[in-house]
């Protein structure tokens, strides 16, 4: 029972390596105060729940689940290149509202509120991951790969020509950078790890309904980013596994499990209230949150 517990736990520290990481990349790597990250975590998870439903391979629903986030990624950010940060967050606050009011009404796809039970366990050409502990090994490799990806991105020249955009983008202009198609970019393959990590989740939970993906689940993910550092996937690595274990005891102590959400949530904000008046940089950061 303990045993199964803590593969939970890994499990969900896992996906939320996966979330914060992508989110690290377009907020720490490239200065995108994006607060709709939730809406391509829950774009990944209905893809990819809903093409398995329909008789899809697992594999293609999947990547397309990655795919498909990142088109919304593309989309999203041709919008909002003129804006910066208060009115770029705000704007993609609006846009995670929007994609949880069509996954709420658009009950002739989405099931709406009722959800979609009975999603599958991931079944690679006949082998199934049918346990958590094998399930645990797989959300490790894509987390692996996902921090290998995105390290190598903000080593390449690629990430220090987005680190000269967040630090000053008109003279990244000045010096002939295309820096509207560079941030198009990073929100792109952020949003693509993001919907894997939706993938991830919808298979391992086995169902979603939109209230996983609503603008309360976003707060955890960027106090890991914040807390942990921005432009430090280091600090990512590390706050991560702090912010989903620390309020792990609260089950144990006795409050009803209508108290505990809540105080997860107060937990989080209290701890990224202290960071931001005591240590703006975070745990391991280079930069201040503007």
């Amino acid at each position: 029972m303990i045993e199964a517990y803590f593969i939970h736990l890994a499990i969900l520290v896992g996906i939320y390596l996966i979330l914060a990481i992508s989110l690290q990349l377009t907020i720490g790597y490239s200065g995108l105060l994006n607060i709709g990250h939730i809406a391509f975590f829950g774009i990944g998870a209905y893809t990819s729940a809903l093409m398995v439903m329909n008789g899809v391979p697992f594999l293609i629903a999947f990547l397309s689940a990655g795919i498909v986030t990142m088109l919304f990624g593309f989309l999203l950010s041709l919008p909002l290149n003129k804006l910066k940060g208060d009115y770029l967050a705000l704007a993609t606050l609006g846009f995670s509202f929007v994609i949880y009011a069509i996954l709420l009404n658009w009950v002739s796809l989405t099931r709406g509120p009722l959800g979609i039970p009975g999603i599958t366990k991931p079944n690679f050409f006949g082998f199934v991951i049918a346990n958590n502990f094998s399930f645990l090994i797989f959300t490790a490799i894509i987390a692996a790969i996902t921090y290998f990806v995105i390290r190598q991105i903000v080593n390449s020249p690629f990430g220090k020509v987005l680190e000269s955009i967040r630090d000053d983008e008109l003279a990244s202009k000045t010096l002939g950078k295309n820096t509207f198609k560079m941030k198009m970019y990073a929100m792109g393959i952020s949003a693509f790890f993001a919907g894997i990590a939706g993938s991830l989740y919808a298979h391992y939970i086995t169902f979603i309904d939109p209230s996983s993906f609503t603008l309360l689940q976003i707060i955890p993910i960027v106090a890991i980013v914040i807390i942990g550092g921005l432009a430090s996937l280091k600090g990512t690595f590390i706050a991560t596994f702090i912010l989903v274990l620390l309020p792990e005891p609260l089950r144990f102590i006795g409050f009803p499990s209508s108290i505990v959400g809540p105080m997860r949530q107060i937990i989080y904000a209290l701890l990224l209230l202290l960071i931001l008046i005591y240590r703006p940089k975070g745990l391991f950061g280079r930069v201040e949150l503007d």
